[in-house]
């Protein structure tokens, strides 16, 4: 009877893991990003692909959730179809297979953004200026999630980020802003735009993976609740 059990209550738990690992992870697809805010002046349009790659592959990383490919698609397809050309050797060619739907669709907007530095000592030589600087970066990245059958946003999260540092001013205005650049990623704006990228990609692991109501949503909920508070007490109806 004893063994009868216990061979019942292995066979049960195989079971649930077999369901466990048969459930398919949500399948997501990451927009370009935008912005509403004036003052960014390091905002462009190669700006907004790159935060989509980079939060396309923050989401990768997290091994939560199927992140389907929107920005390359038309490489994939084209692919594809020489494949099917018979220009392909057998060995090599790529199968037609359909291209996977989205479930939800994940798009980000840049809502906020301040900037504020400190100039140490200079030294100016024919026109040309060096010193030292100290900068603080925030940023506010508003983070949507639709439902790509019906078209509702189903959850909506502020999230922000802030970051320090100091640089050598060298007189020099830059003009031109890429995420993806090496120097770019070392100053406190690339380091609050990646932070931010971050925190959005652990929010929509919490929220979407673990559930509304899940321990982890603790965080963000009071970190929601800060925000909410300070946005409040800036406000002056005098």
């Amino acid at each position: 009877m004893k063994k009868t059990i216990l061979i019942f209550a292995l066979l049960l738990i195989i079971a649930n893991m077999a369901t466990l690992y048969s459930e398919e992870k949500p399948r997501i697809g990451v927009l370009r990003f935008t912005n509403n805010v004036s003052n960014a002046w390091w905002w462009n349009s190669t700006v907004a692909d790159d935060l989509q790659d980079m939060l396309a592959s923050e989401l990768v990383s997290t091994d939560a959730f199927q992140v389907l490919e929107r920005q390359e698609i038309g490489a994939v397809l084209s692919e594809q179809d020489l494949s099917a050309s018979g220009r392909v050797s057998k060995q090599t060619l790529v199968k037609m297979k359909k291209i996977k739907g989205a479930q939800f669709l994940i798009a980000g907007t840049v809502s906020a953004f301040e900037a504020s530095s400190s100039k140490g000592g200079a030294v100016r030589f024919k026109g040309v200026s060096l010193g030292g600087k100290k900068e603080k970066t925030y940023i506010a990245v508003d983070v949507k999630i639709i439902d790509a059958e019906t078209g509702e946003i189903v959850d909506a999260r502020t999230i922000e980020a802030q970051a320090k540092g100091s640089s050598i001013a060298a007189g020099l205005d830059i003009r031109n802003f890429s995420v993806g650049g090496e120097s770019a990623k070392k100053t406190p704006l690339g380091k609050a735009i990646r932070a931010c990228i971050v925190y959005i990609s652990e929010y929509l692991s919490c929220s979407m993976i673990d559930g509304k109501n899940a321990p982890c949503m603790k965080k963000w909920n009071e970190m929601d609740s800060k925000r909410r508070e300070k946005t409040k007490s800036s406000i002056d109806l005098d």
